[in-house]
């Protein structure tokens, strides 16, 4: 069974950050150091680029396969 692009999104936000928001990563990260905190909000906003212009069907293989991988560990 195929998942929107929405769902799909959240679900790679899960991955990559747990149960904390994007946006409070970014502020933890820019707490600690504003140079990687910089970073880290053009990755995140790479992340969301990327999600966007992603085909669906593309973003639901890829979220799948990183979850089998996962779950393979």
């Amino acid at each position: 069974m195929a998942i929107s692009k929405v769902e799909a999104q959240r679900l790679l936000e899960r991955m990559i950050f747990d149960d904390i928001d994007p946006q409070d990563w970014v502020q933890d990260v820019w707490t600690l150091s504003p140079m990687l905190g910089d970073s880290a909000a053009k990755l995140l906003e790479a992340f969301y680029a990327l999600a966007e212009c992603c085909p669906e069907q593309s973003l639901d293989h890829l979220v799948k396969d990183l979850y089998r991988e996962n779950l393979e560990f």
